[in-house]
């Protein structure tokens, strides 16, 4: 390099990043060619952290504070460089910055339903979505594994890899959680804090530190939300044999009307039978209220055996479907069976 050269080169004597925008993760000081001023001032901000990177080696790290750059000060990169004590030339080297701020307010969601094993279903499908935040707790490894030398590195750079993260352990919280899924909206905290103790160590690989999951909301299918919703007004019946038989003909009343009055057509002869299938169906429920609210040992004496059979093969159905557990199911048997 000629005189003039040497005269025209720069020496770079203050580094600092101010960040211009949100959501960027790493940022390389723009050399341009030049170098940095042996004794320079590197200012590292309260969020932010600085890495010396010296042809493709990662060299030292900054905390946020003022450093002036010595020998004493960067001794990874003056082993790296071979330089003995006296060195005070200017140097030639990659320094990167990175935001360790917290990057709140990032979502997650499944776009497809998960299929998970609960211990009153047996397997469910559920949908979920909530927000994350995190931040870099480990400069070195992010750009080893992450950012490498690329100018800026955002985050939205990285949105797509860690939503694949969170929803790839939503399976192992749930059964970490043992939380069945019917109290899982009792226990969204929990929920949350299983998803995040899972997915925290993949966090960990790529430098970044999981702060913070929460759970906005879960979700069955329709399918089987329908199902659900049954399981739950047979809840609400408990083991009063009357009045499962008043919630079971509540239910059909709405689709056997529906039925009669489409079958029939439309005109005088739909409303006809229309008005027929009400009247047949009032006399059930009629018959049902009555069994209902006759004392126990008066219905049992009017039960008959093949009803009963009927009512045990209902029953059995409704087992099949998953309304009824195996506890409920035994329980009305048992009953049933005693009136025989």
């Amino acid at each position: 390099m000629g005189l003039m050269d040497f005269i025209k080169k720069q020496f770079i004597d203050v580094l600092e990043w101010t960040e211009s925008g949100d959501g960027v993760l790493a940022w390389r000081f723009p050399m341009a060619g030049n170098e940095i001023q042996y004794g320079a001032s590197l200012t590292v901000r309260e969020s932010q952290a600085a890495l010396f990177v010296n042809e493709g080696q990662v060299a030292d790290q900054f905390g946020p504070g003022m450093h002036k750059l010595v020998t004493q000060t960067i001794p990874v990169l003056t082993y790296l460089k071979n330089w003995d004590k006296l060195f005070e030339s200017p140097f030639k080297s990659d320094l990167y910055f990175f935001s360790t701020r917290l990057q709140v307010d990032q979502r997650w969601g499944t776009q497809q339903p998960v299929t998970l094993r609960d211990k009153d279903f047996g397997a469910v499908r559920l949908r979920a979505f909530g927000n994350y935040a995190y931040r870099v707790a480990d400069p070195k490894k992010f750009h080893t594994e992450i950012s490498g030398t690329r100018d800026t590195y955002t985050v939205a750079d990285l949105d797509g890899q860690l939503r694949g993260l969170m929803l790839q352990h939503i399976s192992d919280a749930v059964a970490a959680s043992g939380i069945a899924f019917l109290d899982l909206a009792a226990n969204q905290i929990e929920f949350a804090h299983q998803l995040q103790l899972a997915t925290a160590p993949s966090f960990e690989a790529l430098g970044l530190k999981l702060e913070s999951v929460t759970l906005q909301n879960i979700s069955l299918p329709d399918e089987l939300q329908k199902i659900l919703d049954q399981k739950i007004g047979m809840g609400m019946v408990g083991n009063d044999m009357g009045r499962f038989m008043q919630y079971q003909t509540a239910q059909a009343l709405p689709e056997m009307a529906k039925g009669a009055a489409g079958g029939g057509g439309g005109g005088i002869a739909g409303d006809a039978m229309g008005l027929g299938a009400g009247m047949a169906l009032g006399q059930v429920l009629a018959q049902n209220l009555a069994q209902g609210l006759q004392p126990a040992g008066a219905a049992a004496a009017a039960a008959k055996p093949d009803e009963i059979m009927a009512m045990l093969e209902k029953l059995g159905d409704l087992k099949a479907k998953g309304i009824l557990t195996d506890e409920e199911f035994s329980a009305k048997k048992a009953e049933l069976l005693k009136k025989l």
